[in-house]
């Protein structure tokens, strides 16, 4: 059907659907997992509606092996199936990986929530992946000032990098962890403990080192031309939040 209204919209779809998908894992080959699922495309200003169904059945075709590169060929059938310009997508899931304690060599799993953001035209595509890690940081200052411990307090760090080779998502989430006074564990003994406390007090980090260390690891790799970090830390002794943002574009 026609409109003649003659205003395009800039994006029309379906927001918000909950869809099990499969992505590449480097350890298991494969990973199932859950992902809310955001589908749009460009509406020329002489049609009346899209066709909302067509962006389930192509999302259902490629859901089976959602790697990077089967992301962007899906945006590029959307954007054929439905004659758009344009076609964007982002999705957010939970990663698994397993992890095994220092000392005790006990073995749990930690999840990170991920993202996959990408447009794509006639003119070209652009895709950011994005993963969220958990860390942990001991403040310079307070181990510099006290006679005893220093305050110390959980953080979220965002990694963003366009794309470019690829890569994987265990890598990305290594990189900051290493970045860290230390990585966290969903499974933890009293042994495991005791080494990571005292690992944490030798590796103080300000939210500022926390970015920089990660922007160095990233950038030393010569893959990405665009890419940030973002670390927000709940402080313990502060009723807010220390943050830092920087990025390479």
């Amino acid at each position: 059907m026609r409109d003649e209204r003659r205003i395009p919209i800039q994006k029309v779809g379906v927001k918000g659907v909950r869809y099990p998908i499969a992505l590449r894992d480097k350890a298991a080959q494969i990973q199932q997992t859950t992902a809310v699922v955001n589908l749009y495309a460009d509406l020329p200003h002489h049609f009346k509606g899209t066709h909302m169904s067509r962006f389930i059945e192509v999302f259902e075709e490629y859901r089976f092996d959602l790697s990077m590169p089967n992301f962007l060929k899906m945006l590029d059938k959307i954007r054929s199936e439905l004659k758009a310009a344009t076609a964007y997508s982002d999705i957010h899931f939970p990663y698994f990986m397993q992890k095994t304690a220092p000392v005790s060599g006990q073995k749990s799993i930690m999840s990170y929530d991920c993202s996959y953001e990408g447009r794509v035209s006639q003119e070209g595509h652009s895709f950011v992946v994005g993963v969220n890690v958990p860390v942990q940081t001991v403040c310079p200052c307070s181990k510099a000032i006290s006679e005893q411990g220093a305050h110390n307090q959980r953080g979220m760090v965002t990694l963003k990098v366009e794309l470019g080779p690829f890569f994987w998502i265990e890598d990305m989430v290594a990189m900051v962890e290493e970045s860290a006074s230390s990585d966290l564990f969903t499974l933890l003994k009293r042994d495991d403990e005791k080494y990571i406390t005292e690992k944490s007090y030798n590796r103080p980090r300000f939210v500022e080192d926390l970015v920089r260390e990660v922007y160095l690891r990233v950038d030393a790799l010569g893959k990405f031309s665009r890419f940030s970090v973002e670390a927000e830390n709940f402080e313990s002794i502060h009723n807010h939040s220390a943050y830092a943002f920087v990025e390479k574009q």
